[in-house]
């Protein structure tokens, strides 16, 4: 009877332990075969700049993907802190430290409460893992996966798992996030207290919260830093400073603030494309993003008085396709009551910014840039009433060269060249160029199409400028850099010719005299093609501009469609339009814009667009070869044909003559060494030994005179930007030549 008894107990052993064994290994979950997060985890990517600078930060995730740092870069005190703290004997167990598990069993059982845990790193690596309810079984599970963990991995691969995906307070994972968190810097450039404190942090991040209270987490530190002198792991320096140090926790920012853009990155379903990993680089240009968003803020608080209160500036670089700047006033995170609407998605009223597009529509039907349109009071039937169309500032200036009514964005040319081009073609170019916010038949915005009826958004209004600068190609614009390839194949919307003439037109400042006067805040120091815009009751202000590279756009308003109190293109987005041309030019790539060689320069009458006449005020303009003019002006006297053709023959030859110094757009800048008065800058002629006199004119005034043979008049640098030309009287010539007029700037 004595012997049955073992026998039971020994049998009842080893049923236990069968049941045991196989409820374990039906309790297992298969080790991967690599520590790194898979695609199958990820909920959201994170959204980069170009150069690597996050746009976003998402916790979203079960793991860290974002901020991944290698074992070897990591700070060899961080390492050891947490060794130190979490682990000590981890490079001596083989997943289970039984040592510590016996003597945590103790102080528990000592406390009648749970003190201390036994966990091991590895441990804790397949909790991450396998995440389970916290119980005995869990406990026992986790040893064993542990030990089957360090058998197909390294300890240096499983630290450096643990360290990037160690969970923190606020869904931080991994010490660079929490780093950021904490303190708003990198792991590799915090302090020893502040190491320290990501080591203690781990065991209980949301009761020694740093934002809530410093006294529990002051006492771990110190706790660690005592343990760590003592095993020589600290030198005193660092442990008094360790000591010292006084908790400030910083509150931590994105380095650049594209919450919009990011909105539009994810939503065009670029995070659903498993190919793309866990991050997404995109074309944003972070450093200008920012300076553009200084720019558009203070431009707002300066305009806040007279009722602007939202912005928004697009860049692109049209060469490339890219966006490089997508801002909005304030950023997704302003307290305005439209902070949470992107502006650039926005359907607004573009006011004049239309018209461009209509003038090359017409340029492509026969209309020339010499072409004469009547510019007097209009009044049109619309619908059983009368519409009274009037231009901005309600002044009429009789007939005027396209040249000039496009210039200076007077109106009622405008409508007489919509009815030119017929209002379904123009809406049919416009969808041709991208703008899909016009959706209604051509009937329902009449002639009002061309002065800005319907809306539009920045996006579209940048995409169709980007045409121009392109010379009349469309193309798609690109928001991220690994996009492999167009969506849609690049079209001709409006002939080179067309297009450079356009250009030629928005960027030529005695084309806008009559309404802008001379126009320094839209006369840039590199040629740009200018066009500003305002809607009815001021509601939308708009300024846009292309470089031979760089298309932007800016809008002002309110996202609440109330009226400003007289804010217009250029008086609100124009400096701010001047100011991002400023930045983007100072890499010194500037260049003039792109013009075609098919076109041909012909002397003209200002007045009657047609050949120059010996006594006619003559200006040079450019023809598409077919649209040549082959009349000669009678409006200031009656020649010969023969005699008419020999002098405009000469007038164009006289349109070539032009002065060497100053260059066109040439920027000078006065030595702050030599006195003011001293310094001065040659102006320059080709030689002609047939020279009788110069005339040297600034800015309309004649600053010099010199005589036969001489070419070089030295004139007393002023700063500003100024316009120079010269009168020139030779022997044989008839009356004087005038070289065009050269635009420089003295800073």
């Amino acid at each position: 009877m004595r012997r049955k008894v073992p026998f039971a107990i020994v049998g009842l052993g080893v049923l236990v332990s069968a049941c045991l064994m196989v409820r374990t290994g039906e309790s297992l979950l298969p080790i991967p075969d690599r520590l790194t997060p898979g695609v199958h985890d990820l909920k959201k990517v994170q959204v980069l700049d170009r150069n690597g600078t996050p746009l976003s930060v998402t916790y979203q995730n079960r793991l860290n993907f974002h901020d991944f740092s290698p074992l070897h870069a990591m700070p060899p005190l961080l390492v050891d802190a947490f060794l130190e703290s979490e682990d000590r004997r981890f490079f001596r167990h083989n997943g289970v430290d039984w040592v510590a598990r016996i003597h945590a069993a103790v102080q528990n059982a000592l406390a009648l409460r749970v003190v201390r845990g036994a966990s091991t790193i590895s441990e804790q690596v397949i909790r991450m893992l396998h995440p389970r309810p916290r119980t005995i079984w869990s406990r026992w599970i986790e040893g064993v996966e542990a030990q089957r963990l360090e058998r197909r991995f390294s300890k240096a691969e499983i630290l450096e798992f643990y360290l990037n995906q160690v969970p923190y307070a606020h869904q931080r994972r991994g010490v660079n996030q929490a780093a950021r968190f904490y303190f708003d810097r990198d792991s590799d450039s915090l302090s020893v207290a502040e190491v320290l404190a990501l080591a203690v942090l781990v065991r209980a991040p949301g009761r020694m919260a740093l934002r809530k209270q410093g006294g529990e987490l002051e006492r771990s530190v110190v706790n660690l830093a005592s343990r760590m002198k003592a095993r020589g792991l600290l030198s005193e320096e660092e442990y008094r400073s360790a000591l010292e140090f006084k908790w400030s926790p910083a509150a931590p920012a994105l380095p650049v603030e594209a919450g919009h853009f990011v909105q539009t990155i994810c939503g065009a379903d670029f995070s659903g494309n498993q190919n793309r990993g866990a991050q997404v680089v995109t074309t944003l240009d972070g450093a200008l993003q920012g300076r553009v968003q200084k720019m558009l803020d203070t431009r707002l608080r300066d305009l806040s008085t007279v009722g602007a209160l939202d912005g928004a500036v697009l860049v692109v670089d049209h060469l490339k396709d890219e966006v490089l700047a997508w801002v909005n006033g304030g950023g997704l995170s302003s307290d305005l009551p439209g902070g949470w609407i992107d502006a650039v998605l926005a359907p607004r009223q573009p006011g004049s910014t239309l018209k461009p597009f209509l003038y090359a529509l017409a340029l492509e039907s026969g209309w020339t840039a010499a072409t004469l349109i009547e510019d007097a009071p209009l009044v049109e039937p619309v619908g059983t009433g009368l519409h009274s169309f009037r231009n901005y500032s309600r002044t009429h200036y009789g007939l005027l060269r396209l040249r000039e009514a496009l210039g200076n964005s007077l109106n009622v040319p405008a409508v007489h060249a919509i009815q030119f081009t017929g209002q379904g073609r123009f809406l049919e170019t416009l969808h041709q160029l991208g703008f899909d916010s016009l959706n209604r038949p051509a009937e329902h915005y009449g002639d009002g199409l061309a002065l800005g009826d319907g809306e539009v958004s920045l996006l579209e209004l940048v995409q169709a400028y980007a045409v121009l600068g392109r010379q009349g190609e469309w193309r798609p614009l690109r928001m991220v850099l690994d996009d492999a390839g167009h969506r849609h194949p690049a079209r001709r919307i409006f002939q080179e010719e067309t297009a450079a003439l356009i250009g030629d037109i928005l960027s030529d400042p005695q084309a806008r005299r009559l309404e802008f006067g001379d126009g320094h805040l839209l006369r840039f120091p590199v040629q740009t093609a200018v066009k500003t815009g305002t809607s009815s009751d001021h509601r939308d202000a708009w300024a846009m501009g292309y470089s031979h590279r760089y298309t932007v756009g800016v809008w002002m308003g309110n996202l609440e469609r109330k009226p400003t109190r007289g804010i217009t293109g250029a008086r609100g987005p124009g400096l701010v339009l001047r100011g991002v041309f400023a930045e983007l030019n100072r890499s010194g790539n500037s260049r003039p814009l792109s013009s075609s060689s098919r076109l041909i320069p012909v002397m003209i009458c200002r007045e009657s667009g047609l050949l120059a006449g010996p006594c006619c005020p003559a200006i040079r303009e450019h023809f598409k070869r077919e649209t040549v003019p082959t009349s000669q002006c009678m409006l200031h006297g009656v020649v010969s044909t023969q005699e008419g053709a020999s002098r405009s023959s000469r007038a164009e030859k006289e349109a070539e003559i032009a002065m060497l110094q100053p260059t066109r757009d040439l920027q000078l800048r006065m030595d702050p060494h030599i006195p003011d008065e001293l310094e001065a800058f040659p102006f320059l002629l080709p030689q002609d030994p047939a020279t009788q006199k110069v005339e040297w004119t600034v800015d309309g005034v004649i600053v010099g005179q010199t005589g036969p043979g001489e070419h070089r008049f030295v004139w007393k640098l002023v700063r500003g930007a100024h316009l120079a030309h010269a009168r020139i009287w030779k022997a044989s010539s008839y009356g004087p030549e005038e070289t065009p007029v050269v635009p420089f700037v003295v800073k």
